[in-house]
């Protein structure tokens, strides 16, 4: 009732096998069930009033162990293990026997027997990973949901309806009936019942109907609502005339409300009857009024009233709230931060301050040689300082530090880089949380000193993360990789006696030698295509060169020397005479040559030096 945290168990293994559903076992295990059904005792929020005595928590854990833990005690009662592989989905109790369900991502569901921890049965659920269960009523049947939603007998482990499901994983199942509405034909415990289901990133939550015959498998009516459902809870209808009541907190932090009689099938998709958010009050208009998410919703039992739970996951608010649900819209207006301030106030009651002299200085930590003025505790306004109202703005870093009397500019790092030891830090940050944008900004430096000395003082353990991350990069871009070799030089140089001692080192460094060796072995052949490509492109611009000359000199000689040009032209041709009147009268004396002989004349004639020996001897 005081949204104070009454319990908190903090499982040994948390971080490698984290928590992933919870199920409250029934308060009289061998007893009947309650006229409210197996569904309402799992509300978390109602665990007060539903029974004073409920004690025993089943947690799932990602690895595939479940924990049964006693509130009473606060201690772990025993651990279930051996039932899944892989990640437990959901867990449910059957509300006579002390049989606990579970479904879990290898497929399969288990029934456990919870005071000897073994596993009673193991039966495949489905071709993929089963998300949600449900148990019927009166105990005797069980639904399981993945995609398609399948409704078993319990006795023989056979399948008893298929239902079409959703087109992604189903993530809450609930009945939503006790009995059938027509009372004409005796129940069987399960023909004549409707239940509800919704899945994941489906804004559609559907109801079905168990018929006697297994022709249809479609839903018979769904409602619609604004994101994704979270948490829904819902007040089982008993009688014909009683409207089901839903409660269906979204993804975005709404709560929608929907009152529906269950009677057969309905075409359209229902709106909801009443939509509920809550916001912040705008303080005398200096602040606009903020969202505050609803996580959680569930109905009191008097089906009226409800218990909203909003604000963070960490320190959730809880209150009781009964509504006019006539109005479509209802924005409830809470101010979050004076009710959790109240909270803390009473806590911080135990808190003294020292009575300190006004001589004493006082150093700051971390800065030596710095002191700070005192602040008496006499004065009872500076305690009230630090409390920031809602609306107020922070101070900033700079005034604070003026307060603190320390010299601001000494403080800031000139021109705003980063120091190499922030370097260091920032690398080991980047490498741990793999943040894509901080190794971005370290990596790509190029200054040598800042990467050997960024390279110095990382810590041992970081060395190897850094060696496969440096790898990654080198496989990717070219350019990228001539600064990681900067980064691996000095790791190498550096970290060398580090990682000779490492064991398994051949495997950790085994994709980097590759890369060099295959990068290395066609250094030779790229050499040489670029030695080629060189000399193509050095001949290509060389004869371009040659083209052009001549037409220079050819401008040249029509501007000098006229006359002479003429004179040797004349010189020339009257030579060119002579020779040829003597090649022919030689050629008139010797008709009776073969062809061979014939064609070497002509060469000589037209000037070509490739003469035989033989036939020049002829001639002369």
């Amino acid at each position: 009732a005081g949204s104070r945290l009454q319990h908190e168990y903090v499982p040994s293994a948390h971080l490698s096998a984290a928590c992933t559903c919870l199920a409250w076992a029934p308060a009289g295990a061998r007893q009947p069930p309650s006229k409210d059904g197996p569904q309402r005792k799992k509300r978390k929020s109602e665990v007060g009033e539903v029974d004073k005595q409920l004690d025993i928590l089943a947690i799932g854990t990602a690895v595939g162990s479940i924990l049964l833990y006693s509130t009473v005690k606060g201690e772990l009662q025993s651990k279930l293990d051996g039932g899944h592989d892989s990640r437990v989905n959901c867990v449910r109790w059957h509300q006579d026997s002390c049989c606990l369900y579970s479904c879990s991502d290898d497929k399969h569901i288990v029934e456990w027997n919870t005071q000897t921890c073994k596993v009673k049965c193991k039966w495949k659920g489905d071709n993929s990973s089963v998300t949600c269960l449900c148990i019927s009523p009166d105990g005797k049947m069980l639904l399981s949901a993945g995609r398609t939603i399948k409704l078993w007998d319990l006795e023989t482990k056979e399948v008893y309806r298929h239902f079409t499901g959703h087109a992604t994983s189903v993530s809450s199942l609930m009945f939503t009936t006790v009995k059938p509405m027509n009372e004409s034909k005796p129940f069987d415990g399960i023909t004549g019942l409707y239940f509800l289901s919704g899945a994941i990133h489906d804004r559609l939550l559907s109801v079905w109907y168990i018929r006697s015959d297994r022709k249809e498998k479609n839903a018979v009516m769904s409602f619609t609502v604004t994101d994704e459902p979270t948490f829904v809870d819902l007040t089982v209808s008993e009688v014909k005339e009683e409207p089901v009541k839903l409660a269906v907190v979204c993804r975005d932090g709404q709560l929608h409300i929907f009152e529906h009689i269950l009677n057969g099938y309905c075409k359209k998709p229902l709106t909801s009857n009443c939509t509920i958010q809550i916001a912040t009050p705008g303080n005398d208009g200096d602040s606009t009024p903020n969202p505050v998410p609803i996580l959680a919703a569930a109905f009191c039992t008097d089906k009226q009233s409800l218990l909203l739970v909003y604000g963070n996951t960490l320190q959730p608010i809880i209150e009781k709230v009964s509504l006019n649900t006539s109005e479509p819209h209802i924005c409830l207006v809470r101010d979050i931060q004076k009710v959790l301030s109240l909270k803390t106030d009473a806590a911080l009651t135990k808190v003294k301050t020292p009575v300190v002299n006004s001589d004493t200085k006082v150093l700051v930590p971390g800065i030596p040689g710095h002191s700070t003025a005192v602040k008496t505790p006499a004065s009872g306004k500076e305690k009230k300082k630090n409390k920031r109202k809602p609306g107020e703005t922070e101070e900033s870093i700079e005034e604070r530090l003026g307060a603190l009397d320390i010299d601001v500019s000494k403080v800031k790092t000139p021109g705003g880089l980063p120091q190499t030891d922030s370097f260091a830090v920032l690398l080991v940050q980047g490498l741990e949380s793999n943040d894509a944008e901080i190794l971005n900004k370290v990596l790509n430096t190029r200054k040598e000193n800042i990467v050997k000395n960024t390279v110095a003082r990382m810590p041992i353990h970081a060395v190897i993360p850094l060696l496969h991350e440096l790898t990654k990069r080198l496989q990717g871009n070219p350019y990228s990789a001539s600064v990681m070799v900067r980064w691996l030089k000095s790791v190498f140089t550096l970290h060398a006696s580090y990682l000779s001692t490492l064991p398994d080192l051949i495997p950790q460094l085994g994709m980097l030698y590759q890369l060099m060796e295959s990068r290395v072995k066609t250094l030779q052949k790229l050499s040489r295509l670029h030695g080629r490509l060189f000399i193509l492109v050095t001949q290509v611009a060389a004869s371009q060169a040659v083209q052009e000359i001549p037409e220079v000199n050819q401008t040249a000689k029509l501007v000098y020397e006229d006359d002479s040009s003429e004179e040797e032209g004349s010189d020339d041709e009257m030579i060119a005479d002579k020779d040829s009147d003597e090649n022919w009268d030689e050629d008139e004396e010797k008709e009776e040559q073969s062809d061979e002989q014939d064609m070497t004349v002509e060469k000589e004639i037209n000037g070509d030096s490739d003469l035989e020996p033989e036939n020049e001897s002829e001639e002369e």
